[in-house]
């Protein structure tokens, strides 16, 4: 029997340094007491567990997967981007002799994956990536591989389509016990710009040589007509007629930019105005060399905002006009617009 503790225990109650000269106590308290005295025979000091079998906790996983899916955006570059993977072991200890861990590509499982979560992402295109090691050894007294890495190709030959996603599938194999819930990382991979590399065009030289309609009259002198999408002034802006007519959709302007250049994406601003009638809600953008011969390069939906909205073609496209244009707006037949900028 643990005197010790039942000494304990008469000091909580009495508060007293002593257990043994205590101050008055009730008789709850000594109820409790005696309660306490006729359980303890029936205690014991030790608690015997079945033993268990180690091995089965210690199991190779790849620590990337412990989250899901690993989606990475990753920089067009000259130089190869990267993704980093490896395995790790878990477990009570550390291992007694080194484990050989191999990694592999699994084409099958993106098939496998789209059809458990209801996606289509492709596979990433085997020359647009290369494992720095298709093997490594979780050194004895160790519990990781060294970091390895998936160089990808974001630029020049091979590289992958930019705004596009791929899955890349990779799965650890070896003799040791394997956690398979853990045995996979999906990494989803995109490739995007660096919009800091991508300055806005002068629009000294730009002109409006052509739209579908404006108002100019009903916004005053300084509102409503198309040149106003462009005077570099977001507080000014272009409406389409409505005063003596109110022509509906699709809307637009064309931009002579007075010389061809490599158009990356477009920026559209909003008229400044509280309210989302008249916001352009979806639009498309058209190019040309000539004037003459058009190209659909970009449709986006906006969102109904008045700060600026900045969006990337799917492909860059050499042009030297551009055309905006509204495929409908927001609770209105008619539009505006503060500002249109191009880098």
């Amino acid at each position: 029997m643990n005197w010790t503790g039942i000494g304990q225990l008469f000091k909580i109650l009495s508060g007293n340094q002593n257990p043994f000269k205590m101050k008055k106590i009730t008789y709850k308290q000594l109820f409790s007491v005696a309660v306490l005295f006729l359980l303890l025979p029936g205690c014991k000091d030790e608690v015997n567990l079945p033993d268990q079998d180690e091995s089965k906790y210690s199991q190779l996983y790849m620590p990337q997967a412990v989250n899901g899916l690993v989606s990475t955006k990753l920089e067009i570059k000259m130089e190869d981007q990267f993704l980093i993977y490896g395995a790790n072991i878990g477990g009570t200890g550390y291992p007694e002799q080194d484990i050989k861990v191999d990694f592999r590509v699994d084409t099958t499982l993106v098939a496998a994956y789209n059809t458990a979560n209801n996606t289509a992402y492709k596979l990433l295109p085997a020359n647009s990536y290369e494992l720095s090691s298709a093997d490594a050894v979780i050194k004895k007294g160790s519990t990781s591989t060294e970091p390895l890495k998936v160089n990808v190709k974001t630029s020049g030959p091979n590289a992958i389509e930019m705004f596009k996603s791929y899955l890349l599938p990779i799965s650890i194999h070896s003799n040791h016990l394997i956690n398979e819930n853990l045995k996979t990382t999906y990494f989803l991979i995109t490739s995007e710009p660096n919009l800091a590399d991508y300055p806005d065009y002068s629009r000294t030289a730009w002109k409006i040589v052509d739209f579908s309609s404006e108002e100019a009259q009903g916004e005053g002198p300084n509102n409503g007509k198309a040149d106003f999408a462009i005077d570099d002034d977001i507080q000014t802006f272009w409406h389409s007629q409505w005063a003596g007519a109110n022509p509906g959709p699709p809307h637009h302007i064309t931009i002579d930019m007075g010389e061809e250049l490599t158009v990356h994406g477009v920026k559209i601003t909003a008229r400044q105005v509280d309210g989302s009638g008249g916001k352009p809600d979806h639009v498309q953008i058209e190019s040309s060399t000539d004037n003459l011969t058009w190209h659909k390069v970009g449709a986006f939906g906006l969102a109904s905002v008045r700060s600026q909205q900045i969006k990337w073609l799917p492909a860059f496209v050499k042009a030297r006009f551009i055309r905006y244009v509204v495929l409908s707006s927001f609770n209105s037949t008619s539009t505006h617009l503060g500002d249109f900028g191009v880098y």
